[in-house]
């Protein structure tokens, strides 16, 4: 996968086109990644013995991996990642800068 935990993407389709943030979770098993402070939905919660109160929580909800870019902080944008061989490793490395992500 292009995206990896504690990346900083910025996403560029959907309601929240435009925002950054920190991935917290990725499912590649579906394509899905959390990304901090993006797809906020809100929970209603019934009172239960945990949580006697109940209430409304909001959480991140996932979204479509396609719908991320890795962000350059050098570029200061999005960019597109590509693999390359250093020092014997596979290493995910800007397109745009060349360098390691």
């Amino acid at each position: 996968m292009r995206v990896k935990k504690n990346d900083t993407v910025v996403v560029i389709a959907g309601k929240d086109k435009g925002k950054k943030g920190l991935v917290l979770n990725v499912d590649p098993k579906n394509d899905k990644v959390v990304v901090e402070g993006v797809n906020i939905v809100t929970k209603h919660n019934k009172p239960s013995a945990t949580s006697p109160q109940g209430g409304i929580t909001t959480k991140e909800a996932p979204i479509h991996i396609s719908n991320v870019m890795p962000f350059d902080a050098e570029a200061d944008k999005g960019v597109r990642v590509r693999y390359e061989v250093r020092d014997g490793k596979k290493v995910r490395v800007s397109a745009k800068s060349g360098k390691e992500l």
